[in-house]
């Protein structure tokens, strides 16, 4: 698979390294990873991540709950940081009663269940990714993300997730990308990889649909809740910040503290000659 780092316990796990700027730089190989949850990381993989990355930080995106109730595991020289960009109670008409039924659900491992939960309750919608990074707490957590970034050691990789290692771990790839100079058309790119390595669970479920009566939103929420991405809900959140900021590295600059020497430092420090 494309920009994989060989892991073979954990799920969407790939790199940014590769990828080219507009002015004909390469992001360097190694060094920027995202992933899925870590929870069934093997020791394999782990040493792995150890000795041929150089792991030094591990970033996770995850809700309190999800981190509590299934930490993240402990990987040598590796610092474990713990950045929630969204909770369940932000989301505007959530009951107490509804999100505690939601958070059983979840944490008693029945991924249906939660898929079908998650429709009926009309949780995401294709605007989800504009709440995720105009909300206070989603601003935080990218802002503490690119803290990170400009402190990582020489010579040492950074990894983050969340769940499926797509929306959330998704979005730091597209600002990260963006600070970096890359076009919109190869973050794309990037994030349409989610489809390719996340095809396995998405035939599955949508096998599992298939003889449901669902109306195109439910259609399109199935594939999305499953593990996939669509292109619809990134270029809202482009949209979204070029209406307010007036491009995304107008909403890097005012909201997570990346101005034009942050970016310079993250290209010093990420970038190389393309050749």
């Amino acid at each position: 698979m494309r920009q994989s780092i060989g892991l073979n316990s954990v799920g969407n796990a790939r790199e940014l390294g590769g990828c080219l700027t507009a002015d004909g730089k390469r992001v360097r190989g190694g060094v920027l990873l995202r992933t899925a949850a870590l929870v069934k990381l093997s020791p394999e993989d782990a040493q792995r991540l150890e000795r041929e990355y150089h792991l030094a930080a591990v970033v996770d995106f995850r809700t309190t709950d999800e981190q509590r109730h299934q930490p993240d595991p402990h990987i040598s020289g590796a610092q474990n940081h713990t950045l929630s960009i969204m909770e369940m109670s932000d989301i505007p008409g959530v009951t107490d009663e509804a999100l505690k039924r939601y958070l059983d659900t979840r944490n008693g491992g029945d991924g249906m269940a939660l898929l079908n939960m998650t429709l009926e309750m009309d949780l995401i919608d294709e605007f989800f990714y504009v709440t995720l990074l105009t909300s206070e707490r989603g601003r935080a957590g990218y802002r503490r993300f690119f803290r990170l970034l400009l402190e990582l050691e020489e010579g040492k990789a950074i990894l983050w997730h969340c769940t499926d290692g797509k929306d959330r771990t998704g979005l730091a790839a597209m600002l990260l990308l963006t600070a970096l100079g890359v076009d919109r058309e190869t973050i794309l790119a990037d994030y349409l990889l989610t489809n390719e390595y996340n095809a396995r669970q998405l035939a599955m479920v949508q096998a599992a649909f298939a003889g449901r009566e669902l109306n195109e939103h439910q259609r399109r929420m199935v594939s999305f809740l499953s593990g996939g991405v669509a292109e619809e809900f990134l270029n809202n959140a482009y949209a979204a910040l070029e209406e307010r900021w007036g491009s995304l590295e107008g909403y890097l600059e005012a909201e997570l503290g990346v101005g034009a020497a942050e970016r310079h430092a993250l290209r010093e420090k990420f970038l190389t000659d393309a050749g």
